[in-house]
């Protein structure tokens, strides 16, 4: 009775937090159905007639957001598959070095971390005009050849060092070299790095604002967060457009999140099956 009394209330807790997270977006998307003008509403009466789905095609005939969204998928597709591959390589790399190389490493990559994001702009933009790739795609995903961020390299990291470096080890003693041993051996252990990174990383490259805007200037290479600000820009009080453009960029993320979520789990209950 006392183990279904705290189940009980471990679902209720659960429920009422997915609740809490839900709200905002479905106050988005109950914004985005007014009529173009309107202001969102305040109260609890958020499905409010008339209903429209005019603000959806009405964005698209503003501004190409067909062509922003091509964009934003082509950079965010293009980030996590060099993500993955830079940073799983100096993840797996880290973890066959000697005690003293890696307490180096480890300390340079916390170090990394600790630098804000900002105190980089303009030593990157004068670095990238210098090499004539401004205003281009490559200039969005060229942090990806870096592994993106630290933290995603540390992930695949610890997820190689729990490993044990007797596996790769004993794969070479086989003939494997380092390059066999991180694909057949290492990667398919680390499944969850994996998806962790790659849902950290579609989220970054998708919803980054700051390097189209720095580096862009044509508009046909524009992403949708600057196609947002252009909206905004247009009309600050339209506010059903606005909430349509949010959901346009926003509802790719949930998918793909929902995608990978389902990914792990499905992992683990073979893991647990096995």
């Amino acid at each position: 009775m006392k183990n279904k009394t705290m189940l009980f209330f471990y679902h209720l807790l659960a429920l009422t937090l997915t609740t809490i997270f839900l709200l905002p977006l479905f106050w988005m998307f109950s914004a985005s159905l007014r009529p173009a003008g309107l202001p969102p509403s305040f109260g609890l009466n958020w499905l409010t007639s008339p209903l429209t789905l005019g603000n959806y095609t009405r964005i698209f005939e503003i501004l190409p957001f067909a062509r922003y969204s091509f964009n934003s998928l082509l950079v965010a597709c293009a980030g996590v598959l060099l993500t993955l591959l830079t940073a799983s390589w100096a993840g797996f790399g880290m973890s066959l070095l000697g005690r003293k190389d890696r307490l180096r490493l480890l300390l340079f990559s916390a170090f990394l971390q600790m630098i804000p994001f900002t105190a980089l702009w303009l030593s990157r933009f004068l670095l990238f005009a210098k090499l004539g790739i401004t205003n281009s795609y490559f200039s969005l995903i060229a942090p990806a050849l870096m592994g993106t961020s630290p933290i995603y390299i540390l992930l695949f990291y610890w997820t190689f060092r729990r490993t044990g470096r007797a596996i790769f080890e004993s794969a070479e003693l086989d003939g494997a070299s380092l390059l066999q041993a991180w694909w057949q051996v290492a990667i398919p252990l680390a499944r969850p790095a994996l998806i962790a990174v790659g849902l950290l990383s579609f989220l970054y490259y998708w919803n980054d604002f700051i390097n189209p805007l720095l580096y862009l200037r044509s508009q046909t290479l524009y992403t949708l967060p600057v196609g947002l600000l252009q909206l905004q820009e247009m009309d600050k009080t339209n506010w059903p457009l606005l909430m349509a453009a949010s959901v346009v960029i926003t509802v790719p993320a949930l998918i793909v999140f929902s995608a990978l979520q389902r990914a792990l789990l499905s992992w683990n209950s073979e893991e647990v099956m096995n």
